[in-house]
């Protein structure tokens, strides 16, 4: 386990590691709004360059309320990342409620022009006790 990023999946070669962080100053619970910020690192540990297409993510508030999100890239951006190299981005998540979580998938292309589906692992968004 990466300390840096607690979770972490691996698909066909390609990791992609979350850290999470709740944002206090973004945050306004007496409005009840919640904020996080989620680091995402893809590590291809292929022996081939793969493309990040479209992102899919599973966004479930703590009343068990499931949102799914889908757009291009990570970010808008759609990175080729060669073999041994990695794509890094920071983006955030609000909420209604002072729990829930995150997971997903992002779909890839490789050089060979196959495409294919790389898990992003379940991630839990914790507010801290007090915050709620």
């Amino acid at each position: 386990m990466n300390a840096l990023f607690p979770y972490a999946e691996t698909t066909r070669g390609v990791t992609v590691r979350v850290s999470v962080s709740y944002l206090p100053e973004q945050s306004e619970p007496e409005r009840g709004r919640w904020f996080w910020a989620y680091h995402i690192r893809v590590e291809n540990g292929g022996d081939a360059a793969v493309q990040l297409l479209a992102r899919h993510w599973v966004i479930t508030d703590g009343r068990g309320a499931r949102h799914s999100v889908e757009g291009e890239g990570g970010v808008g951006e759609q990175p080729v990342i060669a073999p041994g190299a990695a794509y890094d981005y920071v983006s955030g998540c609000p909420l209604s409620t002072p729990t829930g979580s995150m997971q997903g998938s992002y779909h890839m292309i490789g050089e060979d022009g196959s495409g294919f589906d790389v898990k992003i692992p379940r991630f839990p968004l914790l507010a801290p006790v007090g915050a709620e």
